[in-house]
């Protein structure tokens, strides 16, 4: 469980690219597209490609990078990404 734990793809991403910060940007966009023009089509225009982009880090990106053994190699090299 331990090396599981340090293999966690977050601890190379600086703040701003943490899944808290990737949640907060994409609510704050989608809401401000409906607080802003006030129309369902808009904000649906809106949603899709940040529901995709927010999919993509928060689902896919940690399963490659896990997959891929780029963090094992970096643990074990004592870099960081």
């Amino acid at each position: 469980m331990s090396e599981q734990k340090s293999l966690n793809p977050w601890h190379y991403k600086p703040w701003w690219c943490q899944p808290w910060s990737i949640l907060l940007t994409a609510v704050t966009l989608i809401s401000g597209s409906w607080f802003v023009f006030k129309t369902i089509w808009l904000t649906v225009l809106v949603s899709i490609p940040v529901l995709i982009w927010m999919g993509f880090f928060l689902i896919i990106w940690p399963q490659l990078m896990i997959r891929s053994g780029a963090l094992e190699s970096e643990q074990s090299q004592g870099k960081l990404i």
